[in-house]
Formats: structure tokens, C-alpha cells, sequence
């Protein structure tokens, strides 16, 4: 059966020069860290992580702009790691056939997967239509022609990054991205008025749901917010 599916690859770039110079016990922590961060974004965000590929991941989202939003944050998250890792991404989305229930078979995957290969460490290159699908705080940073390998013509390809920011910016409290009143997807107030900036209905969700603080003296501790 056909159905429409969004596909992001993602890996480490530089990983086995990493491995070479570093040792595999070094590199260990890096993936570890790496797959810690995959996970904990694509739970949030509603994106299925299909496989994981050594020092990558194959990612599939039934909406494009979670999937999207997930890379771009992967991108942001990775630089602010105590151990900044390089993290290169490619994107598609497309009807795909879904083989014995589990495993994805068409032209967007092979794609999605080549733009990995090609990427840059830290860019998140996308084909034509995912531009369609770009939460307000992602922009189209360049774009241009790209011949990959098996695609007879040029694929147009878009590089996405955090958009320009004019004003007072206020960093999402989960994800950490940085946000204006223009780009935010919802505004809250805290206790003494101030504004409250999310990037996403899974940002204000995973806000709200956050464990309370207690009155000193209940025997609760506060735990900290991703991004904080």
C-alpha cells in the first residue's frame, strides 16, 4: 500500500575520524550522547525513530513540520553539547510503499538518504516540498541545484536553519530554541506576568505537564527543564 510519509536521515559527521583519533571508548559517549538526543527529541516532537544506522538514524513522520522542527533542534542541540557534535541531515517527503508493515520502500527515502551523505556536518539540507512545511522559527538559509548519485537530473535543495530574529528573544524553556513574539507558536505567563514563548504545541504540552515545585519543606525536588 502507498501512503505519505516525511523522511529525514541523520548521522555524525566525521564519526569514524572521530573513532580513529579518539578511540572507540571516546566515541562511545559521543554516540551515546548523540542517541540520547535523537530520542529525546522525536518523543517530543511525535517523530518515529525507524532504525537506528551505526552513527545515524533513519527518522519517519506522518507530518512533515514536526519532522522538520525535530532536525532543526538536533542541529541547535548538538552545538550547545558539552560535546558538540556534528550532526548533517537530509530530508524528503513523498508517497512511499510500506512493505510488511515496517519498512519503507520509494524514491524519497533513497533521496532523503543521499542528502545525508552529502550534507555538510551541521546543515539540514531538504528537498522541494518540505519548504512547504517550515515551522515560522526555520528558514531557507540558501538554496540551489544538487546532483546526487542514481538521479538522473539535479535535485533542488534547500539548506534550513533558525530564521533571523528582530525584538526581545525568549528561548523556548524546553527545546531551547530561541524565539520571538513573531515566530512563536504559543505565549504563556508566568506567575508574575512575563512572557512565555513555545515553539511548538508539543513544547507548550511537554511545559504544562512539567513536574511541579512544592512548597519548601514537601520533600520535592524541581527537575530541570531541557534547554535551561
Amino acid at each position: 500500500m502507498r501512503i505519505r510519509r516525511s523522511f529525514a536521515f541523520i548521522d555524525l559527521s566525521g564519526f569514524t575520524a572521530f573513532t580513529e583519533v579518539q578511540g572507540d571508548e571516546r566515541a562511545v559517549l559521543i554516540l551515546t550522547a548523540f542517541r540520547s538526543m535523537v530520542r529525546e527529541i522525536c518523543s517530543r516532537r511525535g517523530v518515529r525513530v525507524a532504525k537506528w544506522l551505526g552513527d545515524g538514524a533513519m527518522l519517519v513522520g506522518v507530518e512533515t513540520m514536526p519532522l522538520v522542527a525535530a532536525t532543526v533542534e538536533m542541529q541547535v542541540a548538538s552545538r550547545r553539547a558539552e560535546e558538540p557534535m556534528a550532526v548533517r541531515c537530509g530530508l524528503m517527503v513523498d508517497d512511499v510503499i510500506l512493505l510488511e508493515g515496517d519498512d519503507y520502500i520509494g524514491h524519497a527515502v533513497n533521496v532523503a538518504a543521499r542528502l545525508c551523505d552529502v550534507a555538510p556536518g551541521g546543515e539540514v539540507w531538504a528537498g522541494p516540498e518540505i519548504v512547504q512545511h517550515l515551522p515560522k522559527w526555520v528558514t531557507v538559509l540558501s538554496a540551489g541545484e544538487v546532483t546526487l548519485r542514481g538521479l538522473e537530473h539535479p535535485l533542488f535543495v534547500s539548506r534550513l536553519g533558525l530564521a533571523p530574529l528582530e525584538g526581545t528573544v525568549f528561548p523556548d524553556p524546553i527545546c531551547g530554541i530561541p524565539l520571538t513574539h513573531s515566530v512563536a507558536d504559543s505565549v504563556a505567563r508566568d506567575a508574575l506576568g512575563n512572557p512565555i514563548l513555545f515553539c511548538s504545541d508539543s513544547c507548550r504540552d511537554t511545559w504544562d505537564h512539567r513536574p511541579k515545585v512544592r512548597p519548601e519543606g514537601q520533600g520535592s525536588l524541581r527537575i530541570p527543564l531541557i534547554g535551561s
